[in-house]
């Protein structure tokens, strides 16, 4: 699926609008591999972009989906007038804070009449009859763990990889379930270590990703059993990416922590430290999608403004270290830094 890569480098699925179709096939075409994000898209939309990088890529290319989860019972209360304050300030409305599953069913039938090669997954396994049906149309499974007890889910639906998550990956955790009362969501792990216990315990093809910015981080983790490195940072200020001008700007500028926040969608998502991330996260429900329905239009119009105050500015933790320029020249410096590490590692002979 991805051994036969030119250069084992994987653009990873950025939803709500990074990920576009030039920046996918720019990193097919410069010899690693493309996902779509499927996330926050209708159905109609997952078709278009999909048939838009068809048109621009002749090679295998990837679509990502959310595994929908049930309902949380979280009290929005306090948040949802958070955020009223907020929408008031640019004049328009909250969103509503419901619960749905993403248009799971309906892009799933998309990406089966697409024979897409490759089906990704995100929050949570698919059923096993959905992997069936994957399987049938000659798509590949993959499904992203951030714990070995995820792994061993992935394993048992009939995945065919794992896209292993270290907790320094920018915006959201993959994580199957949000335990409210723990940081981050959950247990975290680093991408070297989870990536080393996960493969103790399965011989599927593993993809690492969390933090990985530079050449020298693609050799690391192909030193330790992957066999490909998922980039998303890396690619955020690509010439190709949608990624918005101030949350651009951010990026160059630098001198921003990171951290994980509910905040803006009811999820750990890990994300620069704005103003909403430092005063709305310690109060921030365990309530996905509610959260992100309700805040998507106060942010978008945060964004129209250029305010990186109120946006969500989601990267991971080595994001300074991460460049900008066409995405060919992105991933050509990749290959050239992961050729001198693999230089340096001839010490071991």
């Amino acid at each position: 699926m991805f051994e036969d890569l030119r250069f084992p480098v994987i653009a990873a699925p950025m939803a709500g609008g990074p990920t576009t179709p030039e920046l996918v096939a720019a990193v097919t075409a410069a010899g690693g591999f493309g996902f779509l994000a499927g996330g926050y898209l209708s159905a109609d939309a997952l078709q278009s972009r999909i048939v838009k990088t068809a048109e621009l890529t002749s090679e295998p290319f990837g679509v990502n989906l959310f595994v929908p989860s049930g309902a949380a019972e979280a009290d929005l209360g306090g948040h949802v007038e958070r955020w009223r304050a907020e929408a008031e300030r640019y004049g328009v409305e909250p969103g509503e804070p419901r619960w749905d599953d993403d248009a799971y069913a309906a892009k799933l039938e998309v990406v089966l009449e697409r024979t897409v090669p490759v089906v990704s997954f995100t929050f949570g396994t698919p059923s096993p009859e959905d992997v069936e049906r994957l399987h049938a149309n000659g798509s590949k499974v993959a499904v992203t763990v951030t714990s070995p007890a995820e792994a061993d889910q992935a394993v048992a639906v009939g995945a065919d990889a794992l896209v292993v998550q270290g907790f320094e990956a920018g915006a959201h955790r993959g994580l199957f379930a949000d335990e409210p009362g723990a940081e981050g969501g959950g247990a975290q792990y680093g991408a070297l270590s989870l990536l080393r216990l996960v493969s103790a315990r399965t011989d599927l093809p593993l993809v690492a990703t969390g933090g990985l910015v530079h050449g020298a981080d693609i050799a690391a983790v192909l030193a330790a059993g992957a066999v490909a490195a998922q980039l998303g940072t890396a690619f955020l200020r690509a010439d190709e990416a949608g990624t918005q001008p101030a949350h651009r700007q951010a990026l160059a500028d630098g001198g921003r922590p990171t951290a994980f926040t509910r905040a803006f969608s009811g999820r750990p998502a890990r994300s620069l430290v704005n103003r909403v991330v430092a005063d709305f996260s310690a109060t921030a429900p365990s309530a996905y999608p509610q959260v992100n329905n309700l805040t998507k239009p106060i942010r978008a119009a945060a964004g129209k403004a250029g305010d990186p105050e109120i946006m969500s500015l989601y990267a991971g933790q080595t994001y300074e270290l991460a460049g900008s320029g066409p995405a060919a020249s992105i991933v050509e410096r990749l290959q050239a830094e992961a050729r001198e590490a693999a230089t340096r590692l001839s010490r071991l002979r």
